[in-house]
């Protein structure tokens, strides 16, 4: 059988290393280098019940807890069942992760909302860089066709069932214009990420613009739980928005106004250690209190050796933007951080349309609900990707591919070519009109506190907004531009539709939850973006 994979973060790259065990024969394409993903900035670790204090019981309570009544039970149980063997998977494939005081086992750290401290970590703060680069080794010792740079189009289906892609990459070797074509396959697994450049400020790299979601909508696939966003309660608030890992939180920060006080002591229970959502939306509210300023970070307390020591990834980013955050508190905000909605999937990352699995942050699983626990995105890229690949057996179980297989110029592999770098850095240079449109409308309508109108003015505005045509360009902005535009369009229509606040999706006109909307929202054909 022949596999086709899309995207190279830890979903994607999980997937390839585990269809070429299997036999298959498996082409993966992303649409940058190999090691540019969301993986890669992950900072804070992954979650498993791996210790003799914790069980995958507790740890299954902690994620239906922050999912705040809208996870799928049993998706979220394969999670904290199935998690632990793939975080050992990791090891085996070469993952460092960091080791405890006693140098006799694995380091564990405690984040929010998490009653266990169960969070796994590698070069203190740079666990999704080390997951990232282990297993691009793991898949270069594969016989994997890996295409970089190839930027996926469009899904290309056959009587509803999906039968490859259009991609668009390098065309040959030396400067050539980018070139389309037909990758045919016997099973896609769509593994491009989030969308995180849907808003003005994000801890996602600019490659994450949502790609596979899109795609998979035009499709015609089921999406699900679209408006859920989450954004992270803590990124220094400073240009390119870097991310503070939660797990400074959990080390012993606090949160401070710009008065000096902990106002989280009066917002939660568990304090700065609240669920994402909790904390993000009393940030966002004092920091209105105090004329948008941001609030601050206080890790003082930690002490100098401790935060270069378990943070180092922070610590560079606080010193090159003029902090020591060492002996002062520094200036953090809330940030676009992670899509808990996607592609509608099963437990197996089927999704409604035959041929086709999705899998990692592209996918809506139902495991994270309406709110994400800390440190459960990893986990649930792992699982997943290893589900979905036994999902379509070994090679021995198939009949072997007809004619479906690559239609494509002959090109190197595993490099852009000369001159090539330049064209596809368009990939991340927004276009100053439509790209900052839909930002800040979604930034200032659809964020961390949305109202009625507000939603319905960014739907109009949305809905005024020209989409390019894709067919007339080989410009990889202008693509993601659409990509853009399109799930903007699905996510207002989605939070408007959801009249109740619930985890990441808070409504100021409708500011309790509904009991009877505890269920996840599938769309298809009644938005803007048909």
């Amino acid at each position: 059988m022949h596999v086709l994979v899309i995207g190279s973060g830890l979903a994607g790259l999980f997937a390839a290393v585990r269809a070429t065990d299997a036999g298959h024969a498996v082409t993966l394409v992303t649409k940058g280098a190999l090691a540019e993903s969301n993986t890669a900035y992950a900072q804070g670790g992954i979650a498993a019940a791996l210790f003799p204090d914790d069980s995958a019981d507790a740890h299954l309570l902690d994620t239906l807890s922050a999912g705040d009544g809208l996870c799928d039970v049993d998706a979220a149980r394969v999670l904290v069942e199935e998690g632990p063997a793939r975080v050992r998977d990791l090891i085996r494939f070469g993952v460092a992760f960091d080791g405890d005081a006693s140098g006799s086992g694995l380091a564990r750290g405690l984040e929010a909302a998490h009653r266990r401290a169960r969070v796994l970590h590698a070069g203190g703060d740079a666990t999704g860089s080390a997951i990232e680069r282990a297993l691009i080794s793991t898949v270069r010792q594969r016989a994997a066709v890996v295409h970089e740079y190839t930027m996926l189009v469009d899904l290309l289906t056959d009587a509803g069932t999906v039968v490859g892609a259009l991609v668009q990459g390098p065309a040959g070797i030396g400067p050539q214009p980018l070139s389309r074509w037909e990758i045919r396959a016997d099973a896609v697994i769509l593994a491009t990420g989030g969308a995180g450049q849907l808003y003005r400020h994000t801890t996602n790299p600019a490659v994450a613009t949502g790609d596979g979601a899109a795609a998979a909508w035009r499709a015609g696939a089921r999406m699900a739980d679209l408006e859920f966003l989450q954004f992270h309660p803590t990124a220094l608030a400073v240009p390119g928005t870097p991310l503070v890992s939660e797990a400074v939180r959990g080390e012993g920060a606090v949160l401070r106004n710009a008065h000096g006080e902990r106002f989280m002591l009066d917002v939660h229970p568990l304090a700065e250690l609240a669920p994402r959502d909790v904390v993000a939306r009393a940030i966002a509210v004092e920091m209105a209190a105090q004329g948008g300023e941001p609030v601050l970070l206080d890790a003082t307390a930690i002490g100098r050796g401790a935060l270069e020591a378990r943070f180092p990834t922070i610590t560079a980013a606080c010193r090159a933007t003029g902090y020591d955050w060492a002996v002062q508190p520094v200036p953090v905000s809330p940030a676009a951080h992670y899509w808990m909605g996607g592609v509608a999937t099963d437990s197996w990352g089927r999704t409604s349309l035959a041929g086709l699995h999705a899998v990692g942050e592209v996918a809506c699983t139902g495991v994270h609900g309406a709110n994400r626990l800390a440190s459960n995105s990893l986990l649930e890229a792992a699982v997943f990707a290893d589900r979905a690949v036994r999902d379509l057996g070994t090679a021995s179980d198939v009949t072997p591919p007809g004619k479906r297989g690559l239609s494509e110029p002959e090109v190197p592999s595993s490099h852009a070519p000369d001159g090539v770098s330049a064209e596809i850095s368009s990939l991340s240079s927004p276009d100053a009109g439509l790209r900052r449109s839909v930002q800040a409308l979604l930034w200032e309508h659809a964020g961390v506190l949305r109202s009625g109108d507000g939603l319905r003015q960014a739907r109009d505005a949305l809905a005024a907004l020209s989409r390019p045509d894709t067919a007339a360009t080989r410009t990889g902005s202008v693509l993601e531009d659409a990509n853009l535009l399109d799930l903007a369009r699905l996510i207002v229509d989605a939070a408007l539709a959801r009249e109740e606040s619930r985890g990441a999706h808070f409504r100021t006109d409708f500011p309790v939850a509904n009991p009877q909307l505890a269920v996840r929202a599938p769309l298809r054909e009644d938005s803007l973006a048909c």
